[in-house]
């Protein structure tokens, strides 16, 4: 039985004891592996499995006066506090985050909440790991077919070593074509591990405020590494 529900934006948080835990997540790993689109079974699994992962991120937010930053004011990644981003400079973050999202008509207030924290800061941090996300495509320039998807999900491994990350790319590398999954691991997967354990700690940035930069200088500064320029962004699944 369910020992405790406690309210938060966008729908009931539900405390779990470990066997619960683990029911949930060995139901939503099979159901993601089913169906890949299921984004509430991905955020079930990445919330039931990811409770250490989601405690050191928040300790290093603690330690960064960025993140620090984020944890006091609690941004989210909706459309009513990111929209002015379509309004900046073409050469600017804000910018090419707007055209990444507009290009491919995604809308940031579509991410399902987060049910199965324990605290108010560690649901708050698996929340703002999911919005970001998008934050995440732009930087790296990496698109949102399955390549660039799984690509990804090893970036963010390399960041916050979220299980939920390695399931996906376990996922995903199983529908790829012989030729994709050469090019996956033999180019992609070693560069994206490398991004994410050597650029700077992006889980503490407040990517809101860096809106204005120019995207260039701010990938620069961060350490960014950008991918390979191979045809990841040929391959539309």
């Amino acid at each position: 039985m369910w020992v405790g529900v406690m309210m938060v934006e966008g729908g009931a948080r539900i405390k779990l004891k470990r066997w619960q835990q683990a029911a949930v997540a060995i139901g939503s790993a099979i159901g993601a592996l089913l169906d890949p689109r299921r984004a509430d079974l991905i955020a079930a699994l990445g919330e039931t499995t990811g409770k250490p992962a989601f405690e050191r991120v928040l300790q290093r937010m603690k330690k960064s006066p960025e993140g620090r930053e984020v944890l006091l004011e609690r941004p989210r990644v909706i459309s009513a506090q990111v929209a002015h981003a379509w309004d900046l400079p073409a050469n600017t973050f804000g910018a090419a985050y707007a055209r990444f999202m507009g290009s491919r008509n995604f809308c940031p207030d579509e991410r399902p909440p987060v049910r199965f924290m324990e605290t108010d800061e560690l649901a708050y941090v698996a929340m703002r790991a999911r919005e970001v996300h998008d934050f995440w495509h732009t930087l790296f320039d990496l698109p949102t077919n399955l390549i660039g998807e799984s690509t990804l999900k090893v970036i963010e491994f390399g960041q916050m070593y979220l299980p939920m990350c390695l399931m996906s790319v376990v996922g995903g590398s199983a529908r790829f074509s012989d030729k994709q999954r050469r090019l996956f691991f033999q180019h992609y997967f070693p560069w994206a591990m490398r991004a994410g354990v050597q650029c700077t700690d992006l889980t503490s940035l407040y990517y809101e405020k860096h809106f204005h930069e120019d995207l260039e200088e701010l990938v620069e500064n961060g350490g960014l590494f950008l991918p390979p320029s191979l045809l990841l962004k040929s391959y539309v699944i």
